[in-house]
């Protein structure tokens, strides 16, 4: 009896050890999920790791690359007619429109129709039209519209009636103050009535500004300050060829015939000369 009940006390405990190891597998497999969810992790940091190592690459591939050249210009200014002449193959039959005294009453009107028409033109710019906040914002405006603008100094004094410091006064403070509002130098200058000195001249090269007087305009002379009259005499004036350099200003008149002007151009064959693209133009 004592070996038989020691006997079935060894089976039971066999037994239950045995319980116990089936049990104990499924603790097991739940461990197994655990260790494969950090599979991943490791698999995710791979990629990971390889895209940084990619991300420095491609600089350096960049950094061997040439930088991209500067367009070429397509116009020169000839200081002797002032007419712009194409380089190469740049169309020849094309005009360079320009507005002086901006952004004076009427230069936002005209802005804003040139920009309708997609005719590119420089406003060339006063100081003393840049008094107020709502003149600065027309500034602003214009230049934010795609237009170039250029320096016309700032009291529009006639610069060979004054000295060379007042020269340098009357161009560097309108250069300055044109930056503060639209964040960067005039590219051009066109001095009141076309009137240079040699010190002028010497300065605004100095200043990496393209010099430019005009090949004709007419809305400041009486006959003219009528849209009819005006629109008629700067499309069919004998004065109007390949290159003309188009003096216009900010007046009523002047803003009423800028349709017209450029239809009329535009008729005859013209296109409009975009002033980046002249040479010596920074």
């Amino acid at each position: 009896m004592v070996h038989t009940k020691w006997f079935l006390l060894v089976a039971a405990l066999a037994l239950l050890t045995a319980c116990n190891a089936e049990n104990a597998e499924p603790e097991k497999e739940k461990e197994t999920p655990d260790t494969e969810q950090a599979v991943p992790e490791t698999t995710e940091k791979d990629p990971e790791e390889k895209t940084e190592v990619e991300q420095t690459e491609v600089p350096a591939e960049k950094a061997e690359e040439p930088a991209e050249l500067a367009a070429e210009p397509k116009y020169r200014l000839n200081p002797a007619t002032w007419n712009i002449e194409p380089i190469g193959d740049a169309p020849a039959e094309a005009v360079l429109i320009t507005i002086d005294d901006a952004p004076a009453e009427h230069s936002i009107e005209m802005a804003a129709a040139l920009k309708e028409l997609d005719v590119p033109a420089i406003f060339f710019v006063n100081g003393h039209f840049l008094d107020s906040d709502e003149e600065k914002a027309n500034l602003k405006k214009i230049h934010e519209m795609g237009f170039a603008i250029g320096n016309h100094t700032y009291n529009h004094n006639n610069l060979k009636t004054i000295g060379e410091e007042e020269q340098q006064e009357e161009i560097l403070s309108l250069s300055e103050a044109v930056e503060e509002i639209i964040g960067e130098k005039p590219k051009f200058f066109r001095a009141p009535n076309g009137s240079n000195t040699d010190y002028s001249k010497a300065l605004v090269a100095q200043e990496g500004m393209l010099l430019m007087n005009w090949t004709y305009g007419y809305d400041w002379e009486k006959q003219y300050m009528d849209a009819a009259a005006l629109t008629d005499v700067m499309v069919n004036t004998e004065l109007l060829r390949n290159g003309a350099n188009l003096l216009m200003h900010d007046r009523e008149w002047t803003a009423q015939a800028l349709p017209g002007i450029i239809e009329g151009l535009r008729a005859k064959g013209y296109s409009f000369i975009e002033p980046a693209e002249i040479e010596g133009v920074k």
